[in-house]
């Protein structure tokens, strides 16, 4: 089962999705794919740590080729995030770009072939109404394509609004 959680930045999506990775079975598995790089990122990760202690989560660090992640049996895995990876697979160390879809998509399909559940979070992005520089626009439009066809594929998509999830697709599991 491929559970997507989208919302704004800072809206409960961590929380609610390690919740409902506890309802669900063991093994537990939390793919991380922020690259751990400057005081801001280094204290989301602290604290995302702090949030899975003690819950049984098998920390993967992957930042990038989620296709060609093996997972030790099957289980319950938590990606977080998509916007993370899909910035890893769109700019190199030199700041050039490609699309980085077919390799998120195809990475994400690897990883739902090897689980019971797939819980993947990713950010609602674009709809603010701004103009961003062609790099950024890139990124956000390729986000929205990746987000789209996970939204296609999930047999359920919830938004969180205030940490509340709100069924976009599917039903409210738990």
């Amino acid at each position: 089962m491929l559970i997507l959680l989208t919302g704004g930045s800072g809206c409960g999506k961590s929380s609610y999705a390690e919740a409902l990775c506890m309802k669900l079975s063991m093994p537990r598995y939390y793919i991380a794919a922020m690259r751990p790089f400057g005081e801001e990122s280094l204290r989301k990760i602290a604290r995302h740590n702090t949030m899975r202690r003690g819950k049984g989560f098998e920390t993967i660090e992957r930042y990038t080729d989620i296709s060609s992640l093996r997972l030790p049996e099957r289980g319950t895995a938590l990606l977080e995030c998509i916007c993370n990876l899909t910035a890893n697979e769109m700019f190199d160390e030199n700041g050039t770009f490609e699309d980085p879809a077919e390799r998120v998509l195809r990475g994400v399909d690897a990883l739902a072939a090897q689980c019971s559940h797939l819980i993947v979070v990713t950010n609602d992005v674009g709809s603010d109404g701004f103009s961003y520089e062609e790099g950024t626009a890139a990124y956000i439009r390729a986000l929205g394509r990746i987000n789209a066809e996970l939204a296609r594929k999930a047999d359920h998509v919830y938004e969180l609004v205030c940490g509340i999830p709100i069924v976009r697709k599917g039903v409210l599991l738990f």
